[in-house]
């Protein structure tokens, strides 16, 4: 088990595009969840690693989060600005985020949500918007401890329920 100090000496950034180390580190770390029974259980296909970075790159509003600790990438959030209607400003939705088996449950998690946060501050967004399947019971928990609720407008009408149709 790493130690307290050791758990310190994590870097977090927002991930360069242009850079190699941060797209190969993008790369794995979303293949490793990819692989995660919370990510799906499958292996990115190979035309999504050969061009997920150039992608994001392209996107407006795209950005991702790296957590290093020793050099090693142990920590992604994949993010995209977005924009409420109703409070007629910004906003971020957290499309992916995740962290090494090995390195949950040392607060890597906060500590992106932390970064995206300031980072939602900064371009004075209403609100940060993310998604969690009802069975990742640990990730709501570390969601809901950061301040996540559920969606509602009112209690009335019940909470928003995330919906997808794939093309």
């Amino acid at each position: 088990m790493k130690s307290m100090k050791e758990l310190k000496m994590n870097k977090i950034l927002v991930a360069d595009y242009n850079n190699k180390k941060h797209a190969k580190d993008i790369i794995d770390l979303l293949n490793q969840y990819a692989r995660h029974p919370m990510g799906g259980g499958s292996e990115l296909i190979q035309s999504t690693k050969d061009n997920l970075v150039t992608k994001l790159k392209n996107f407006p509003g795209a950005f991702s989060i790296l957590v290093y600790n020793r050099g090693q990438a142990i920590g992604l959030a994949n993010c995209f600005m977005g924009f409420s209607t109703f409070q007629s400003k910004p906003l971020i939705n957290i499309h992916d985020i995740y962290v090494l088996d090995s390195y949950q449950g040392k607060n890597i998690g906060q500590e992106i949500l932390q970064e995206v946060q300031n980072i939602a501050i900064e371009k004075q967004c209403c609100k940060i918007t993310l998604e969690v399947l009802e069975g990742n019971l640990f990730a709501q928990k570390a969601y809901q401890s950061f301040g996540f609720i559920s969606y509602e407008l009112k209690p009335e009408f019940g909470k928003a329920i995330f919906l997808e149709k794939k093309l």
